[in-house]
């Protein structure tokens, strides 16, 4: 069994963490933040992912956590599991790679591993860092992680495909074989062509979204149901259903940031792309949309009271990272709504970024006296809602379902006036 130091102790890196600890590998994790090294020797995890928290438990004697980059020396693997959030002009900030690569001390028996999302020519540019301040020796893998907020650890442990990027040595070989458990297809290739199958495979997934949303959008104004529509062309092998669920659009950092990112790298290298630009457009409007739907139902929406039932970007997870809830809470304001929120986990972080929502314990209380509700999340507890007791407890009748989850048979025998996204 191998050594394995992580840098970052967020989300990926746990995932990543854990899992190889769950494959009898030694781990060691370090982060900048002692309170959060702190917490996690103390049991305690910073986001909400399922069963991390039990297999970092189970898993603690093959598990330690440090501030101190010198406890990473004897690992064979350093992963680099830190955030590269995006900057005002919409480039990737690097700066805390940049901080593990300058943190990392000289040698010739380790291997970088980038799993962090890096624009195509990190690895180079990081290369020559290497070669500038004594450290030559060490080697370079672009190993990007497919992991979704809510399944990571099925992610991670059952992956559609390994992405190794390397320059033939025997660090690319080293970092194959830590995934050889896991028997997934195994794509060995050249650091940039790696760095770009990430950027490339989200901002495919991003316009697949996008596309279903502006199919839904001509299904409104043509009497034609998305959901039957997606159902038809899901089942041709060439598409396949995944991601085409239309709804208020994509959220999340992944995708938002990487989608922009991908658009300005190609920008910066003379090209146009498009049609990322019409992607993006398309994501930000359709969250828009919903106000005037609910102004077409209510007239003007000052003094309205509107629910919004769920705030985080998906189900699963509590991250608000492009949520919609966040641009369709500040629009509603806008217009002079009453916006009453209910999130049975994201609601600590949905108050960091909109303190001035009225937030509610329970769905029931979001709804009481309210003249419309939204599904922007679709948790299943607002799925499985009694919508006989909702009619009862709103003040007007009208639900948007904003992601299409919700059977549209029984709001409307509860009373309700049902409207979805794209449905007939």
């Amino acid at each position: 069994m191998s050594r394995v130091g992580i840098f970052g102790a967020g989300w990926v890196g746990l995932v990543t963490g854990v899992c190889f600890a769950e494959l009898g590998h030694e781990v060691v994790i370090r982060d900048v933040v002692p309170e959060k090294i702190e917490a996690l020797r103390l049991g305690h995890v910073p986001f909400h992912e399922e069963d991390v928290p039990e297999l970092l438990e189970r898993h603690a004697g093959r598990l330690s956590y440090t501030l101190d980059v010198a406890d990473l020396a004897d690992s064979e693997f350093l992963f680099v599991c830190v955030d590269t959030p995006p900057t005002y002009s919409g480039d990737a900030d690097l700066s805390a790679v940049h901080a593990v690569v300058d943190a990392m001390p000289a040698s010739d028996r380790h291997a970088l591993v980038m799993k962090s999302t890096v624009p195509v020519g990190t690895g180079s540019a990081i290369k020559r860092r290497f070669a500038e301040t004594g450290k030559a020796g060490f080697r370079y893998v672009s190993c990007p992680e497919f992991l979704k907020e809510g399944s990571a650890l099925a992610d991670f442990r059952r992956p559609d495909r390994v992405v190794v990027g390397d320059d033939g040595d025997w660090a690319g070989d080293a970092v194959a074989r830590l995934y050889e458990p896991f028997a997934a297809p195994l794509i060995r290739t050249d650091i940039a062509s790696a760095e770009m199958i990430k950027l490339a495979s989200n901002a495919f997934l991003a316009t697949k979204i996008s596309f279903i949303n502006e199919i839904a959008n001509v299904c409104e104004a043509l009497g034609a149901d998305v959901v039957e529509v997606a159902r038809g062309m899901g089942l041709d092998a060439r598409i396949g259903p995944k991601f085409l669920h239309a709804g208020l659009g994509y959220g999340g950092s992944c995708f938002t940031k990487d989608v922009s990112a991908l658009k300005l790298l190609a920008g910066n290298s003379g090209y146009h792309f498009q049609l990322l630009n019409a992607v993006i457009e398309v994501n930000e409007l359709q969250k828009r949309r919903v106000v005037s739907k609910l102004q077409r139902h209510l007239g003007a929406l000052a003094d309205k009271r509107i629910a919004l039932l769920g705030l985080a970007f998906k189900p699963n997870t509590d991250d608000m990272r492009g949520a919609s809830s966040i641009v369709l809470a500040a629009r509603l304001r806008a217009e002079g709504a009453e916006v009453r929120a209910y999130d049975p986990i994201a609601e600590q972080e949905a108050r960091e970024l909109m303190p001035e929502l009225h937030y509610a314990s329970s769905a029931e209380e979001a709804l009481g006296g309210a003249d419309a509700a939204v599904l922007v999340t679709e948790w299943p507890e607002f799925v499985q809602l009694d919508f006989s007791r909702v009619a009862a407890t709103m003040r007007g009748k009208v639900v948007i379902d904003g992601r299409n989850a919700l059977d549209p048979q029984a709001v409307r025998a509860a009373g309700l006036i049902y409207e979805g996204v794209g449905r007939r």
